[in-house]
């Protein structure tokens, strides 16, 4: 897999995992806070990950949604507190 296509891979990874928080990266993006800079970094730490396969089991299993990331994801501490402060309680 090239350089670029992997890094897409990833990044499609970081944005479903998001979602599945209930983050919408692009809104939080537009209200300025989510930057192009902090995407690419959680992207590289996603990167890291030595089983994209299996965060794309948990994300089929979760498509309805979860209140926290799978304990193995490389962005679980950064998601999750992007999901308290961005996302309305319920």
């Amino acid at each position: 897999m090239s350089g670029q296509s992997k890094f897409d891979e990833h990044a499609d990874l970081v944005q479903k995992m998001a979602e599945a928080l209930g983050i919408d990266l692009t809104e939080a993006m537009m209200a300025g806070n989510w930057t192009p800079e902090d995407m690419q970094a959680t992207v590289k730490r996603c990167l890291g990950c030595t089983d994209p396969a299996h965060c794309k089991g948990w994300l089929t299993d979760n498509a309805a949604g979860s209140e926290e990331t799978p304990g193995y994801c490389r962005n679980k501490d950064l998601l999750e507190a992007m999901r308290v402060r961005l996302t309305p309680a319920s």
